[in-house]
């Protein structure tokens, strides 16, 4: 949660972290705040709020500086107010601090500091650890880096920060644990960046540095950056990586909302996660994450996913792929309830880890715990230079550009074909696809984007339907077998973005208790493509409409049958039963978008939630 940006250099600071800023926000929005140095004095603005209120408040002050640092917030201590809001000062006024993160044994900190004279002006965590750090300073009589260094190594919990000096305005330090944080290198060390991701200074360089996890780096003009670890004090070699992001990536490039923006580009999102690695032609699936750990994946004894959210709804969709196709056992679980129910692990067991962000506070933890197990651990992840993408054995890249929307869309499709790729790689290797029918699954595959592109001409349509249901209080999705994990990401993208109740059911659940709920004002969204258990949700469809509920119905392209029986029917184009969630779920993610927009919600930022969920 959060976004940090900063910058120290020869340009003006403010433009540069104020429009980070707000590029951050999907990280975190109820506050926001900046600070600026020009060498001599200091501003600190801050609100709470949207960064529009922040620019608002600043930009009537002098905003002069080359050295600043911004922060946008997603509560954790203190509510959403302005003296919570970041950034955070000591008590001397001479330390400043922005941090995203969790200090855990902040309450413990906070009396010690007390009981040593220390006031606080918030509720936070923050301000306890920036108070921590003048105290080390000042005990040791010591430079800023070895202060922090010491402090952190006395904090528990995660952090990424950033601190400056207010006395040495060409110095910035940065450490982190647990949440992710990117330097910026700008020619001839004469600027540096500071951000929770690449995206705030991509127009500036293509250099960039992810610190590891206990790392803490001095970032000072004119001089190479400086890397140690936190707890031993040891000198790390700086990794410059060369970011592929472009700012044409990250802009809204003529749609209204990030969302929907997402959603258009997952033909193109598609077919950059399959591209280089599906080789129709030549009936080859290349991955080379999967033939140099071939064996692992072949003598699993089973294959764990773990996952949250959207990757979690893919993960169940990898369990139909790899138990259908692969013949090979699946679990999947929540990161956040495997990492502390104590589960068995072997060491013949894979485990998968599915992140879009690759900084999921609960995914990273149950990695570490199945590593520490002796388990083989391979990461599906969106970001290059994640610390997921790090902390796995190995692992495949989804590929599918920045996701700015904090409810899932692309990565959701692009995790499904990532997992789909290995599924089919290994059934074929095993012996339990043909080649015959594992050509036409590869022939299928490369035939998905334009189906979606097929699919995504008839929004028009599926806003009308959207506009009859946008004041229902509650909404079930039905489906089965590949399409019921389908059901569970629909029902969850409608409360994400509209704050409507809807539940996402297997169909012959249904009567298992939530049929009780369907009445004339119970809008029913089933899925029930022909392929699958086709007979058996008409037979569902039809008790729903005995009990007047109002049903929409996604169904397979030409469907005669459930077209007389539904109140409105989405058509979708024909695939192979493995595929059907490809095509399924873009439907029921525009109905939600538009459904959130003619309720006026705020699509791109739903309340409460935040993009990259890096604490617990």
């Amino acid at each position: 949660m959060c976004g940090i940006t900063g910058y120290l250099g020869h340009r003006e600071a403010y433009p540069i972290v104020m429009n980070g800023l707000q590029r951050l926000e999907y990280r975190g929005y109820d506050s926001a705040g900046i600070v600026l140095s020009d060498g001599e004095n200091v501003k600190l603005f801050k609100t709470k709020g949207k960064v529009s209120s922040l620019r608002k408040i600043a930009e009537k002050n002098d905003v002069h500086g080359n050295l600043g640092l911004g922060h946008t917030r997603w509560a954790t201590h203190g509510i959403p107010n302005d003296e919570n809001s970041h950034p955070h000062f000591s008590n001397s006024g001479n330390i400043a601090i922005v941090h995203n993160g969790i200090i855990e044994n902040y309450d413990t900190i906070k009396k010690e500091l007390i009981a040593r004279g220390y006031t606080f002006k918030s509720d936070t965590d923050t301000e306890v650890l920036v108070n921590l750090i003048e105290e080390v300073k000042i005990k040791n009589n010591c430079k800023l880096g070895k202060a922090v260094q010491m402090a952190l190594s006395t904090a528990v919990g995660a952090y990424a920060i950033a601190v400056f000096d207010v006395n040495e305005p060409t110095e910035i330090i940065v450490a982190r644990l647990g949440s992710p944080i990117a330097i910026g290198i700008g020619e001839n060390n004469e600027e540096f960046f500071v951000a929770s991701d690449a995206s705030p200074f991509i127009e500036y360089t293509k250099d960039a540095i992810y610190l590891d996890d206990e790392e803490l780096a001095i970032i000072k003009l004119g001089k190479e950056i400086r890397i140690r670890k936190i707890k031993d004090d040891s000198f790390v070699e700086p990794h410059i990586q060369e970011l592929k992001l472009n700012l044409e990536q990250i802009e809204k490039g003529g749609f209204k909302h990030f969302m929907l923006k997402e959603i258009h580009e997952q033909p193109h999102a598609i077919q950059d996660t399959y591209r280089g690695r599906l080789l129709a032609s030549k009936g080859i699936i290349k991955m080379g994450s999967v033939d140099n750990n071939i064996g692992k994946f072949l003598n699993a004894n089973r294959i764990i996913i773990v996952a949250c959210g959207t990757s979690w709804h893919a993960g169940l969709v990898a369990e139909y792929l790899f138990e259908d196709l692969a013949r090979i056992p699946v679990e999947v679980e929540y990161a956040s309830e495997f990492r502390y129910r104590n589960p068995i692990i072997n060491k013949n067991d894979v485990v998968i880890a599915i992140s879009q962000s690759g900084e999921t506070a609960d995914t990273l933890a149950a990695i570490k715990l199945a590593k520490s197990q002796g388990a083989f651990v391979f990461g599906v992840c969106n970001v290059v230079g994640s610390s997921i993408a790090r902390e796995t054995d190995t692992g495949a890249y989804t590929h599918a550009g920045p996701e700015i929307g904090v409810a899932s869309t692309k990565a959701f499709t692009t995790q499904i074909t990532v997992l789909a790729l290995m599924a089919l790689k290994l059934g074929n290797l095993k012996g339990e696809i043909s080649n015959s029918r594992f050509n036409t699954f590869l022939q299928e595959m490369t035939l998905i984007p334009s189906k979606v592109e097929e699919l995504l001409k008839i929004n028009s349509e599926i806003e009308k339907i959207a506009a009859i249901y946008k004041d229902a209080t509650n909404c079930l999705y039905l489906g089965r077998g590949y399409n019921f994990p389908v059901a569970l990401e629909g029902a969850l993208k409608l409360k994400e973005i509209s704050y409507i109740h809807a539940e996402g059911y297997p169909a012959a659940e249904m009567k298992h208790g939530p049929i009780a709920l369907i009445d004339e004002h119970m809008p029913v969204v089933v899925i029930a493509t022909k392929k699958g258990h086709y007979d058996k949700v008409v037979s569902n469809i039809q008790e729903i409409k005995s009990r007047n509920g109002k049903l929409i119905a996604i169904v397979t392209k030409g469907d005669t049958i459930v077209k007389e029986i539904a109140d409105h029917v989405i058509e979708i184009p024909e695939t192979v039963e493995p595929f059907t969630p490809l095509l399924s779920t873009i439907p029921l993610q525009l109905l939600s978008y538009h459904i959130a927009v003619m309720r006026g919600c705020n699509v791109d930022q739903p309340r409460n939630l935040a993009k990259s969920v890096t604490v617990e």
